[in-house]
């Protein structure tokens, strides 16, 4: 066995034990941590995307804590490590099989809470709000995978949070960060689209790689396997035997743990024209889907919002196609002789269109005469930029070398709000009819026990 491998005992023992393994600098709230030469990061969740925030931050922090339930997700982790150091022999790369692990993010916050300055949250959905408002109540500045939260009352409570505890937080929807999400803002408002009224995107489900439609409901249960931690898994939601259905990969389509592939992908492809647009809260949301149950994501789906007018700017319509066989035809003033990708977005102007893939990243216009035109004038770059994505700007921000990141809560959540409205109406099949001021569905008000913040004792936060 290397000196990078680990059993589930050694994982446990370990665990137990984090708290007397280092000895580390305490630190407090954002004004301590001005000036600071390296942040102490705790990651919770490690595998997949917690990985990336975890080489991120070692490029410049110290890493002292990790946190996850699958002790197999947390070898990989120290062995990317390890094999980042073997082939990097002129960087200094942090040896993470030194670092404390921990199964249980609510044990760790409270053995090491003083010794650690920020968090990073890389879990399913079903934990993120309950990670990172622990987290922010340590006085923690926090950096949450996207969608923020599983409902939009969790959503709501992380933004009041983040200004209650005086935290840097950060949203890691990646395109945010991004030159093309910038332009998209600065060509909108400079005219180039004219008024906007209709917003289109689609996207595939990707059967087979995070989302597996199951042959019987409730899904067939076995044993977990000994590296996971099942209970801590289910964390806030309501305990059941384990599927392998269920996890590694494929919880996003199960809504007591994810939010389909509208909660996984509409924080990348809606967060252009969501910006652009300034759409705020939807006043109506629509739904159509195939056949659905209580359990699994529908095979297809379209969500329409519908946004009121804001200042100068008309009402929109926003659509959501989702589903292998929902794909449009091309939009207006497409003069490409490529085919349109499976997962895109287009904002329908009364002058031009703008069109992106499912990220912001590479906007243009359509039609290409425009955009060639554009390319030579562009209007003037108006909104600062951001170096070295979402994480280095949220760390820049968390030592007061910079502004509060761009997807900090206070406008994430009401991007997620946006999105998890729409995962409502797919799960419930349900008109709905949205109040955003007084945040509550008003045409069924029994639908407005998903809207609020709910988890099994033990997880209530």
């Amino acid at each position: 066995m290397s000196k990078y491998q680990l059993t589930r005992r050694e994982f446990l023992k370990r665990s137990m034990a984090a708290a007397g393994v280092v000895a580390l600098p305490a630190s407090g709230l954002l004004t301590s941590c001005a000036g600071t030469d390296k942040l102490n990061i705790a990651s919770i969740g490690v595998g997949h995307r917690g990985w990336y925030a975890i080489r991120e931050c070692m490029q410049s922090e110290n890493i002292v804590a990790l946190c996850d339930v699958d002790s197999q997700l947390a070898q990989e982790t120290i062995d990317n490590a390890a094999k980042e150091a073997e082939e990097n022999p002129d960087q200094e790369v942090q040896d993470l099989s030194q670092v404390p692990l921990f199964s249980d993010y609510r044990e760790m916050l409270d053995k090491l809470g003083d010794r650690i300055d920020a968090v990073t949250v890389s879990t399913p959905d079903h934990h993120h709000y309950p990670a990172t408002m622990l987290a922010m109540g340590h006085g923690k500045h926090v950096y949450t995978e996207k969608p923020l939260t599983h409902s939009v009352g969790e959503a709501r409570a992380l933004r009041e949070g983040a200004r209650k505890y005086g935290v840097v937080s950060q949203m890691g929807n990646q395109g945010h960060a991004t030159e093309g999400i910038r332009l998209i803002k600065e060509w909108t408002q400079a005219g180039v689209l004219g008024e906007v009224r209709h917003v289109r995107s689609w996207s595939p489900t990707l059967g087979g790689i995070y989302f597996t439609w199951p042959d019987q409901l409730p899904p067939p249960t076995e044993p977990p396997p000994e590296h996971l931690a099942w209970n801590l898994w289910l964390g806030p939601a309501e305990t059941r035997e384990y599927s392998p259905l269920y996890c590694p990969r494929t919880w996003r389509g199960w809504w007591d743990f994810g939010n389909g592939m509208l909660g996984d992908w509409a924080c990348h492809t809606l967060d252009g024209p969501f910006w652009a647009l300034e759409l705020g809260a939807p006043e109506t949301v629509e739904v159509e889907t195939a056949p659905r149950n209580e359990y699994h994501i529908p095979e297809w789906s379209k969500i329409t919002w519908q946004f009121p007018a804001r200042g100068d700017m008309p009402p929109v319509t926003l659509e959501w196609l989702e589903g292998e066989q929902m794909k449009p035809e091309p939009p207006d003033r497409w003069d490409s002789e490529q085919e349109i990708p499976d997962r895109a977005m287009v904002m329908i102007g009364e002058k031009t269109s703008l069109f992106t893939g499912g990220r912001p990243n590479s906007p243009r216009i359509l039609p290409n005469s425009v955009f060639q035109d554009l390319k030579q004038d562009p209007p003037p770059k108006s909104i600062p930029r951001v170096e070295g994505g979402p994480v280095q700007e949220w760390l820049r921000a968390v030592k007061g070398e910079g502004p509060m990141p761009g997807s900090s809560f206070d406008y994430a959540a009401r991007l997620t709000e946006m999105v998890l409205l729409g995962v409502l109406a797919m799960r419930t099949g349900e008109r709905i009819e949205w109040d955003g001021e007084q945040g509550e569905i008003t045409n069924n008000p029994s639908l407005n026990e998903f809207i609020a913040v709910q988890a099994r004792d033990g997880w209530r936060v």
